[in-house]
C-alpha cells in the first residue's frame, strides 16, 4: 500500500461539514408520517447494519426520543456502544423518518460530505479511540459529549474521492466480514462438536466398542453393558445448613458452574444482613439454581462457601463421583429431563426442586470408568480449548485490521483512484 499525500485535503471540524435537517424538508416529511422507522439501541449493529423494521405510531414517539430521517449519521454516544462501534447510516426508513434511543448522536452530512464516507470516519479507529477519552459521566453511565463529535477534525478530500473511498472500503469491510462471519461460524460448530462428544463420552464411556444395554431411564437410551443405574436420592442427601456468615460467597451460572462470587464492599454490606441465612455448600457438593437447572445452571463447589437460600444443595454419598456428576449434569439431555420434571406456571420461571432431582435415574458406571471419563473429558477439553483461543485471536485480529482499514482509507493512507 502506498501513503498518498494529503496536501490537497483541507482538514475540517465535523461542524463545518454537517448541518441541521432542512427544516421545510422537516416538516414536510413529519407532516406526511403516521407511521415511522423505530431504533432502538438493540437494533443497531456494530457493522453499520440497522433494523428498519420497527414501526411505531408518529404521536407516540414525537417527544423523548432522538429524531433523524434518510441519510443521516446516527452514533452512540453511551459506554460501551460507543467504544463497540454501534452506529450506521440510515436509509430506508419508513417515510424516510426514523425516532430512535436517546443514546445516539445524529449527523446531517452536508454537501460537502458523502453520507458514507462521514459514517466511515466515525467507524475509525482514532475517532473511537479520542471518544472514549473525551467522555463524561459516572461508571457504567459514561458518554461521548457532542462537543467532540462537532470538533473532531478529519481530511475532507472532494466527494467523488470520497465515493472511491467509499467503494474501495465497502469491498474490503465485506470481505473482512465475511471471514469474521465464517470464523465465528466455525466457532459455534466448534462448540456444538464438543457438546456432543462430550455428552457420548459421559453417556457412553471411553471404549467405542462397548457393548450398550437397555435400561429403566427412559431420558438414557441404552448405557453400556457393566454400567448400573440409580435413583439420585441414593446416591445425593440434600444439604441445608446455615449459620456460617464468614464462608465466601459461591454462584451458579450456566455457563460456568459454582465459582467463587466477586462482590464489591458495598455490595457486601447490603447483603451481609443475611448471611445467616445462606446455604453452606461443602467442597464437593453439587450446587444448582432451582430456576435454571433446565438450562444448566449446576455445577461442583470448588470449596466451602455460602450459596442463594434458593438453590439446591446436594452432598454425595460416595458411589458417583462428584467430577463425574458435574459433567454429566451439565448435559443437554439431563437438563432436558430436569425442564421435564420442574414445576412453573411458564417456560421461565420453571422451578426443580429437590423432591424432582431425587427422583432422577442417572447412570452409575463403575469408578474405574469414571474417573477415565474425566480424564477424557479434560483431555479432549484442552484441544477444543486450544482451537477456540487460535480461532478468537484470529477473529481479534481480522476486527483490528477493519478498524485500521478504515482509518488509513479516511485519512490518505491507501492509494484508491487518483491522488486528487
Amino acid at each position: 500500500m502506498k501513503t498518498i499525500p494529503q496536501g490537497n485535503w483541507p482538514t475540517k471540524r465535523l461542524r463545518f461539514v454537517t448541518r441541521r435537517q432542512d427544516a421545510v424538508e422537516r416538516k414536510r416529511l413529519l407532516a406526511r408520517a403516521s407511521q415511522v422507522s423505530f431504533l432502538p439501541m438493540e437494533a443497531i449493529g456494530e457493522d453499520g447494519h440497522f433494523d428498519p423494521s420497527c414501526l411505531r405510531d408518529i404521536d407516540d414517539v414525537r417527544t423523548g426520543y432522538s429524531e433523524f430521517f434518510d441519510g443521516d449519521v446516527v452514533i452512540a454516544k453511551i459506554t460501551p456502544c460507543f467504544e463497540n462501534g454501534k452506529g450506521a447510516l440510515v436509509r430506508e426508513l419508513m417515510g424516510g423518518v426514523g425516532f430512535g434511543t436517546t443514546e445516539l448522536h445524529v449527523l446531517t452530512p452536508s454537501p460537502e460530505i458523502d453520507g458514507r464516507f462521514l459514517y466511515y470516519v466515525t467507524m475509525s479507529a482514532a475517532f473511537r479511540q479520542l471518544g472514549e477519552a473525551q467522555m463524561t459521566g459516572a461508571a457504567g453511565q459514561k458518554r461521548v459529549p457532542e462537543e467532540f463529535i462537532r470538533n473532531y477534525k478529519t481530511p475532507i478530500p472532494p466527494v467523488p474521492k470520497q465515493q472511491a473511498i467509499v467503494g474501495f472500503l465497502d469491498g474490503e469491510i465485506a470481505r473482512l466480514d465475511a471471514l469474521v462471519d465464517a470464523k465465528e461460524q466455525f466457532l459455534k460448530l466448534l462448540t456444538e462438536r464438543r457438546a456432543a462428544s462430550d455428552a457420548n463420552i459421559i453417556l457412553r464411556g471411553t471404549d467405542p466398542n462397548a457393548k450398550l444395554r437397555e435400561c429403566d431411564a427412559s431420558w438414557l437410551d441404552r448405557i453400556p453393558e457393566g454400567w448400573d443405574v440409580r435413583r439420585l436420592a441414593w446416591l445425593f442427601r440434600e444439604r441445608d445448613e446455615r449459620s456460617e456468615p464468614n464462608l465466601p460467597l459461591l454462584e451458579v451460572s450456566i455457563n460456568s458452574g459454582v465459582t467463587l462470587r466477586e462482590l464489591t464492599d458495598d455490595r457486601i454490606e447490603s447483603v451481609a444482613a443475611d448471611f445467616n441465612t445462606y446455604k453452606i455448600a461443602r467442597k464437593g457438593d453439587v450446587v444448582f439454581n432451582k430456576m435454571r437447572m433446565w438450562q444448566g445452571a449446576v455445577g461442583v463447589a470448588p470449596q466451602d462457601g455460602l450459596v442463594s437460600p434458593d438453590y439446591v444443595v446436594a452432598a454425595p454419598t460416595g458411589e458417583l463421583s462428584t467430577d463425574y456428576a458435574g459433567l454429566l449434569f451439565r448435559t443437554s439431555v439431563f437438563s432436558a429431563e430436569c425442564a421435564r420434571r420442574s414445576h412453573g406456571i411458564v417456560w421461565d420461571r420453571l422451578r426443580l426442586y429437590w423432591e424432582g432431582f431425587r427422583d432422577i435415574v442417572v447412570p452409575l458406571p463403575p469408578l474405574a470408568v469414571q474417573s477415565k471419563v474425566v480424564a477424557s473429558i479434560k483431555a479432549e477439553a484442552s484441544k477444543f480449548d486450544a482451537m477456540r483461543s487460535a480461532t478468537e485471536t484470529t477473529i481479534a485480529l481480522l476486527k483490528e485490521r477493519r478498524s485500521v482499514l478504515i482509518y488509513e482509507a479516511v485519512n490518505g493512507q491507501i492509494a484508491v483512484g487518483s491522488t486528487a
